[in-house]
């Protein structure tokens, strides 16, 4: 498999994890780093930090909307629950 194609496929692959966990909302991000050792932060976090390598200015607050699909203060008063 060629360069180009590892990346298109990984990028498919990341794509469809951020969709599956804004369909998630009822799965909790502590949850997510008790049993993933990752969260949805995490996520942003990463997404962050390969903006910045590839020279792409981004902040905190949009790669997290990137990641969450709101802004981060909407998704949390929407589906964060107290925890249990």
């Amino acid at each position: 498999m060629d360069d180009k194609t590892k990346t298109e496929l990984e990028a498919a692959a990341f794509r469809h994890l951020i969709e599956h966990l804004r369909e998630r909302t009822d799965v909790q991000n502590i949850d997510l780093m008790e049993l993933a050792g990752f969260c949805r932060n995490c996520l942003s976090t990463w997404y962050l930090e390969a903006a910045d390598e590839q020279g792409v200015v981004l902040s905190k607050d949009e790669a997290r909307e990137i990641v969450y699909g709101m802004p981060y203060e909407e998704w949390k008063a929407k589906f964060q629950t107290e925890r249990s």
